[in-house]
């Protein structure tokens, strides 16, 4: 019952991340800017660490929105930079992560927390995610899911609901679990279309978040770190045991 009442919220924020993770991984490999993901998210986490650092006392809402904030103002120069120059757009993310994350390096170098600061950014702390916080991620994950379907253009269609999702998932998951949600489940399914792929996509990923999840409680081990396995494991699975066209 202990291991039910504590992980029931963290697998049920996996599969939250997943709804909205999945389609836009789908998108992500699509368009060829693999790690527009990673770098987001980084620009999200840092500016939650710097409203950690300015608002000593903060409430979650406030790094939630500093982590909102980062994203959005991150996905509007992305969009811009792949309208001007499309061609060297993963060069782009790629120097964008790269700043971000030396950036909250450099802030937290002074601070005596800034190490396990930085850790809960990466790896996440998904087995403290709460109810009320799920409800609240909901809310904003059917908006990110309106603007997909509805959404007309790059920016509206693409960048912003991209920017939203990531700022919702990176506080409850981290870096690393933002990344390996929107990338291995759209791996383990490319090739295939429609429905089908997105419903495969998602039973890959619910099995990897409830593999990670569960070796981290009889394991003893970091969730954040052992979810990211399990949805790599899942992945891989899925690649060899979900049907697809010879030509994949």
């Amino acid at each position: 019952m202990i291991a039910l009442e504590l992980l029931a919220p963290a697998f049920c924020a996996g599969l939250l991340v997943l709804a909205t993770h999945v389609p836009l991984g789908r998108q992500v490999l699509a368009r060829g800017i693999i790690f527009l993901d990673l770098a987001i998210a980084q620009v999200a986490a840092t500016g939650a660490l710097l409203t950690l650092l300015v608002l000593h006392d903060h409430e979650a809402w406030q790094a939630q929105l500093g982590a909102g904030v980062a994203a959005l103002l991150g996905a509007l120069l992305l969009h811009e930079c792949d309208k001007r120059w499309p061609q060297i757009q993963e060069a782009i993310i790629g120097t964008t992560f790269v700043l971000s994350a030396t950036l909250a390096l450099l802030l937290l170098a002074s601070d005596p927390h800034g190490g396990e600061a930085l850790r809960d950014a990466l790896a996440g702390q998904i087995l403290w995610v709460d109810w009320a916080q799920l409800l609240t991620a909901g809310a904003l994950s059917v908006l990110v899911l309106l603007l997909l379907r509805h959404g007309r253009g790059a920016l509206l269609g693409f960048y912003l609901p991209f920017a939203l999702a990531v700022t919702v998932s990176v506080q409850m998951v981290g870096v690393y679990l933002v990344f390996s949600s929107l990338i291995l489940p759209a791996l383990a399914v490319r090739g295939l279309q429609g429905r089908v792929a997105l419903a495969h996509a998602l039973l890959v990923g619910a099995a990897g978040y409830a593999l990670g999840l569960a070796a981290s409680w009889y394991g003893d081990l970091p969730a954040g770190p052992a979810a990211v396995w399990g949805l790599a494991l899942a992945a891989l699975a899925g690649r060899f045991l979900l049907p697809r066209p010879r030509s994949s």
